[in-house]
């Protein structure tokens, strides 16, 4: 999976609810899977006043200080943009790796079509969970992150900051690939 024409970023993210553009993407954390020391991390302004209660009380996020001091979410969206451009080159294809995929792809989609007309990762997304169901035959139950967790032994914790969660999810994501590397030998 650590194909030249590939380059692999786990990207994790936090909302102020479960649906884009209802509520706001408020922090982006990324790096790359197999060079995780590159990282990027960006906390964004609301795009409106919505909000579930539970998701800002995961993430410690408070909306009035995103209002004050997010980054407006165009130039979020092309830092973000120009980060992943850095990683690669014009052979290269970014690829979005989360855990839990569809919720963090679905709001890192809409915010890149929204404010910038595109997203440099098109349609491409690993989803972590589903990954380590086909690496080792279990049931979707058994793909909790603490489960996971007993299993391949990571170092790092998840925390709810967007680029330690990220940084966590890739740790993962290596961890899972060894195990199976090492299955199939």
């Amino acid at each position: 999976m650590n194909d030249s024409d590939e380059i692999l970023i786990s990207v994790d993210v936090e909302a102020a609810g479960p649906v884009p553009g209802e509520y706001s993407l408020l922090s982006i954390g990324a790096c790359s899977v197999f060079h995780p020391q590159d990282t990027f991390a960006c906390k964004l302004k609301p795009i409106n006043g919505n909000f579930d209660p539970k998701a800002l009380e995961v993430s410690c996020l408070s909306l009035s200080d995103l209002e004050r001091t997010g980054v407006q979410p165009v130039d979020a969206m092309q830092s973000f943009a120009n980060w992943i451009g850095e990683l690669t080159n014009s052979k290269q294809n970014p690829v979005f790796v989360g855990f839990n995929a569809p919720f963090d792809w679905s709001f890192v989609n809409y915010y890149f079509h929204r404010f910038m007309g595109s997203n440099p990762f098109g349609f491409t997304a690993i989803d972590i969970k589903a990954f380590y169901m086909g690496a080792t035959g279990c049931k979707w139950k058994d793909t909790r992150s603490s489960k996971i967790a007993e299993s391949v032994k990571p170092i790092l914790e998840g925390t709810h900051d967007a680029l330690q969660d990220a940084l966590y999810q890739a740790e993962i994501f290596r961890l899972i690939l060894a195990n199976q590397h090492r299955n199939d030998e």
